[in-house]
C-alpha cells in the first residue's frame, strides 16, 4: 500500500513539474469584428508569414498550414492548433500572439500585427472555415511540374 500511495505522489508531482505555465488569454488582440474570408483574408497572412517554415518545402514541427487538413489538426507539439469556434482555446494563435514562451511565431521576419492576429482569431471564431476547393500551394506546384 506505501508503495501504491508513494508512486501516485511521486506522479502527480511529476506532472505538475512539466505542466505548463497557465496562457493569459486577456491580452490577446480582439478578433476583427467582420466576416472573414480564407481565401481573401487569411490565406495571404499565412503566405506571407507562415509557408516558409510551414508549407510544403518545409514542415517545422510536422506542421503545414498550406493543406488544410494539416493545418487544423497540428503537428508535433500540438494538436489541434486550430481550434474551431475557439480562438482563445487555438494554440496558433497562442504562438502567433507570444503568449507561450519562446513560441513566437513566425520565428523568423515580423511578428504578425494585432490587425493580423485579430484576422485569424475571427477566422476560428466563425469556424474556421476552409473551402476544399481552395488552392493548396502544394497542388499548383504539382501542376507546374506536369506542365514542363
Amino acid at each position: 500500500m506505501k508503495a501504491s500511495v508513494l508512486l501516485i505522489i511521486l506522479c502527480l508531482s511529476g506532472s505538475a513539474a512539466f505542466a505548463a505555465k497557465p496562457i493569459d488569454v486577456s491580452t490577446l488582440p480582439p478578433p476583427a469584428a467582420r466576416p472573414i474570408n480564407f481565401e481573401r483574408d487569411v490565406r495571404p497572412i499565412f503566405d506571407k508569414s507562415c509557408y516558409s517554415c510551414h508549407g510544403p518545402e518545409k514542415q517545422r514541427s510536422g506542421y503545414r498550414l498550406d493543406q488544410k487538413e494539416s493545418a487544423l489538426t497540428g503537428g508535433e507539439g500540438s494538436a489541434p492548433n486550430v481550434v474551431p469556434g475557439q480562438s482563445a482555446a487555438s494554440p496558433l494563435i497562442h504562438y502567433v500572439a507570444d503568449l507561450v514562451e519562446d513560441m513566437l511565431m513566425p520565428s523568423k521576419g515580423d511578428p504578425l500585427t494585432h490587425e493580423q492576429i485579430g484576422t485569424l482569431r475571427a477566422w476560428i471564431d466563425q469556424g474556421a472555415a476552409w473551402p476544399d476547393d481552395s488552392r493548396s500551394i502544394a497542388s499548383d506546384a504539382e501542376k507546374w511540374k506536369s506542365h514542363w
